[in-house]
C-alpha cells in the first residue's frame, strides 16, 4: 500500500505551473500508458488553459484547489474546490479562473 498527499502534490503542481511558461504543470500519481486507470495532478495558473482536445476514455476532473471552467461546444461548466466534473465524451477545453489544482482520472477505453 502506498499513501500520497494530494494536498502536497496540488501545492507543488500549482507552484510549478506559476513558474512555467505555459501556465500548467502535471505529474502522474497512479497508472500510466501501460495501465487502464491513470490519475494525474495538474496545476494551472490563473488564466492558463488546456486547448481543446479529445477525451481519451472515461474521465473525471476533481478540483483540489481553485476554480476552473470546462468548455465543450456551446456548453460550459464551472467548478471549484471539492467539485467533480464528468468529462464529456466530446472535444473540450479547460481554463483556470484562478490558480488551480486538479485530479484528472482517466480509464482508457480499449
Amino acid at each position: 500500500m502506498q499513501k500520497i498527499s494530494l494536498t502536497a502534490l496540488a501545492r507543488q503542481q500549482v507552484d510549478r505551473a506559476i513558474a512555467a511558461s505555459g501556465g500548467h504543470a502535471a505529474g502522474t500519481v497512479y497508472g500510466g500508458h501501460e495501465k487502464v486507470l491513470r490519475q494525474t495532478v495538474i496545476g494551472m495558473s490563473q488564466g492558463a488553459s488546456l486547448a481543446e482536445h479529445e477525451n481519451p476514455g472515461e474521465a473525471t476532473v476533481q478540483v483540489l484547489h481553485g476554480r476552473v471552467r470546462m468548455i465543450a461546444g456551446t456548453q460550459s461548466w464551472e467548478a471549484r474546490t471539492g467539485d467533480l466534473l464528468i468529462v464529456p465524451d466530446a472535444r473540450h477545453s479547460l481554463e483556470a479562473l484562478e490558480d488551480s489544482a486538479l485530479l484528472l482520472t482517466v480509464a482508457k477505453l480499449p
